[in-house]
């Protein structure tokens, strides 16, 4: 049997980037689609005010079901396909999509202070992160895709 072969920062980086292009990407184009119909209304600014706060709101919530849902079905998202890196539980086995939104909560801390939450990956033989730890995950090699 081979050994489980963690993954490090710069992989799991470089797949972000490629989950934040294609989560943004997506959204530019509901914006402005969006923005072609809303266009054909006359809107005061306080209407217009409510819905830039829902635009905002809706992003947020694109985000979270994006990388849950990934999380929570595949294993990964397409960034970390590109990859070839897949997030399991410590064992092994599939993130349930309760762990797979404390995953992402658990990113969103990590980030807060500076990044610092990411610094773990740098020391420990698993290459475990706060959201790892919080959610109980492992970053692995895909095997076979």
């Amino acid at each position: 049997m081979k050994p489980v072969a963690y993954v490090g920062l710069v992989t799991r980086t470089v797949a972000f980037v490629v989950d934040a292009a294609i989560l943004n990407a997506v959204a530019a184009v509901v914006a402005a689609a969006a923005a072609l119909v809303l266009s054909l209304f006359p809107l005061g600014d306080d209407v217009r005010t409510v819905i830039v706060a829902a635009a905002g709101a809706l992003f947020f919530a694109w985000a979270i079901g994006y990388f849950a849902t990934f999380w929570a079905t595949t294993g990964q998202t397409p960034g970390e396909r590109v990859m070839q890196i897949r997030v399991t539980r410590c064992g092994g086995a599939r993130l349930r999509p309760r762990r797979a939104v404390v995953r992402v909560a658990g990113l969103v801390l990590a980030a807060l202070p500076l990044f610092a939450g990411f610094v773990p990956i740098l020391l420990n033989d698993r290459r475990r992160g706060f959201a790892d730890w919080l959610a109980d995950t492992v970053v692995v090699r895909s095997a076979g895709v």
